[in-house]
């Protein structure tokens, strides 16, 4: 204990993060776990202000914090602020397990069990259960220490069965706590509720918030998910002018991430305009250098030429890229558009002027479900431990993945949306038969 307490001492002064009692000289092995987890807090909310390297100090002080609760004598709980401190730990990601062992302990009643029984329930999955007795206790801890990470806790319980109490829980959480991972993650979860109740003003309300504040948060690839959809699916006259006031926010490579993604989503949408649209803005933002984001934006103007009359060029087009320029997402996506492309191009024969049943198209799909891929495959949003170069696969490899791997739902989409072209010239054949 005491060589991890040395090792976070020397992190801590490096960090600029020292607990308020070492300061002041105070025995570290009896340092109470109020100012333990004023430290975790820090850490926390420079995370999602864009301080990754801290995430490793963070996973040091969940585990030093777990350890001081687990050897603290009962006493140290009769103060309330360590009380806190103990429930803030475990809905800041620490381990549910100790919270029980403290209430076992509990022999004083310093633990609402109002509380820790809803953060047990809660924990182990069943959020369900937590609703009607935590709505009950919560507004006696409305000005209190714990009372952002309570209604938090309450938002995230409610999303499924009543969204639209939950985003009042998340509002509140963002109000008492601003320029907290609190905020943040509320934030966050507030787009993803709006998004799914189809409320586009109060969705793009929420987006801008986080644009100014969080876009170097760690988890701002979520958000740009969830904001490509409600842009593309929402997407008109009104909504372009605050698009662009909250693309304004971001940095030129962020911009062009997001319109490589808006384009990606809409020509599977088999939505021309914007795509092609999407596609010229992020041309606009890439340097000549930027081979890769060149290369996307010219599949995805590409897709949405296949079923059309410059079919011909946009096959042209998205065979000349080059299979190292995309990600292995977008190179499924190509080969759906190749297949699409081929039937429609394909001769007439005698079984279809007979009106026989087109053959269904099965390219080979080795697609991985959110792997984060959408887009340029080094994306200014991606978490950057995780951000690497991708290898092309062997084609051996596609097949083996192929056969135990859920297809992608928007690859899916677009196939029927070709099969859906087939079967109108197919209608266009039985009628020249007849």
């Amino acid at each position: 204990m005491l060589k991890a307490l040395r090792t976070f001492l020397l992190c801590a002064c490096v960090g600029g993060i020292l607990p308020v009692g070492l300061a002041h000289g105070e025995d570290a092995e009896n340092l109470p776990p109020y100012k333990m987890l004023r430290s975790l807090q820090r850490i926390q909310d420079s995370i999602v202000l864009g301080d990754h390297s801290a995430v490793e100090m963070q996973r040091f002080m969940l585990s030093a914090i777990d350890k001081r609760l687990h050897e603290a004598d009962v006493k140290v709980f009769d103060d309330p602020r360590n009380v806190d401190a103990a429930l803030i730990y475990v809905m800041s990601g620490g381990n549910p397990e100790t919270l029980s062992y403290l209430v076992s302990r509990d022999i004083s009643g310093n633990f609402d069990t109002r509380i820790t029984d809803a953060l047990g329930h809660y924990l182990g999955g069943k959020g369900g259960l937590v609703v009607e007795q935590l709505s009950k206790a919560i507004p006696e801890y409305k000005n209190a220490k714990i009372g952002p990470y309570l209604n938090l806790v309450l938002g995230n319980a409610m999303a499924q069965q009543d969204p639209k109490a939950s985003l009042k829980y998340y509002d509140w959480a963002r109000l008492v706590a601003p320029g907290t991972n609190i905020e943040e993650a509320a934030l966050r979860r507030s787009l993803a509720l709006t998004a799914r109740l189809k409320d586009v003003d109060k969705g793009f309300s929420y987006s801008l918030s986080y644009a100014r504040r969080f876009l170097t948060s760690p988890y701002a690839s979520q958000f740009a998910d969830i904001f490509v959809d409600l842009a593309v699916t929402n997407y008109s006259d009104k909504t372009e002018s605050k698009l662009q006031e909250i693309l304004s926010f971001m940095d030129a490579p962020r911009q062009r991430e997001v319109y490589l993604r808006i384009a990606r989503r809409s020509a599977i949408a088999g939505m021309a305009t914007l795509t092609r649209l999407a596609t010229e803005r992020a041309e606009a933002l890439s340097a000549e250098s930027d081979a890769q984001p060149e290369a996307l934006a010219s599949l995805y103007s590409g897709l949405v030429g296949v079923p059309s009359d410059g079919i011909l060029k946009a096959v042209k087009d998205i065979n000349a890229i080059p299979d190292d320029k995309l990600s292995p997402r977008d190179r499924e996506l190509r080969k759906a558009a190749q297949a699409v492309a081929a039937e429609v191009l394909r001769m007439p024969t005698a079984e279809s002027l007979t009106q026989a049943t087109a053959p269904n198209i099965e390219p080979d799909i080795a697609v991985k479900e959110n792997d984060g891929s959408i887009g340029s495959g080094d994306s200014p949003f991606a978490d950057p431990k995780a951000a690497k170069i991708e290898k092309p696969p062997e084609a051996k490899a596609e097949k083996q993945v192929a056969s135990s791997e859920p297809a992608d739902p928007a690859f899916d989409a677009f196939l029927n949306a070709g099969r859906s072209k087939l079967d109108e010239i197919d209608s266009l054949l039985k009628g020249e038969a007849q």
